[in-house]
């Protein structure tokens, strides 16, 4: 997938600036497509360019005048044949893993630290998808919003994001909490 099929989908919600597109990938996407602002504002232009999107310009009176992006035909185009295209597998790469793999000859204290770390780290991205998820069905349970609710990718790639934070979280405290206990109350083994 390239970063273009992401902003696409990000865009679907409506027109945005590419400022409003760096927050909606810091918190609605994260889970499953990192890029930088800068990486955005680089293929804004490149996909204005290409006729996937277009710009119009919006002049502010005390701040600098912003460009709002939405998805043309030639985008939606795009994005269908992207959907069409066969799925490849995902694939984890994590250090922490890494780390995991080696602690039989390294020290299980500073990995069981960073166990500790990441399983915060998910259960706050837990608490940030669930007030999400609760924000975009409204006052519908979760299965009535599935069943009616307008545009509900966005709410099916949290619900990926959350399980998989939830996994996470739950992974690191078991990891760690085996480590001490082979190891003892001392755990530089």
């Amino acid at each position: 997938m390239a970063l273009r099929h992401a902003v696409l989908a990000a865009l679907l919600d409506g027109e945005s600036s590419g400022y409003e597109l760096a927050k909606t990938f810091d918190a609605g996407m994260a889970n499953f497509w990192h890029a930088l602002p800068q990486q955005l504002y680089l293929e804004l232009t490149k996909m204005e360019k290409d006729g996937l999107i277009q710009g119009r310009a919006v002049i502010q009176e005390t701040r600098p005048t912003k460009r709002l992006f939405s998805v043309t035909s030639a985008g939606l185009a795009e994005l269908e044949r992207f959907a069409e295209s066969s799925a490849k597998p995902a694939f984890v790469r994590d250090d922490l893993l890494v780390k995991v793999r080696a602690v039989d000859s390294t020290s299980a204290k500073a990995v069981i630290e960073q166990l500790e770390e990441r399983a915060l780290i998910a259960t706050a991205k837990i608490d940030i998808f669930e007030r999400y998820m609760e924000r975009q069905r409204g006052d519908a349970d979760e299965q009535a919003f599935l069943n009616s609710g307008d545009r509900i990718g966005p709410y099916l790639t949290c619900l990926r994001g959350l399980r998989f934070e939830q996994e996470t979280a739950d992974w690191c405290r078991q990891t760690a909490h085996i480590l001490r206990e082979r190891c003892g109350a001392n755990a530089d083994t």
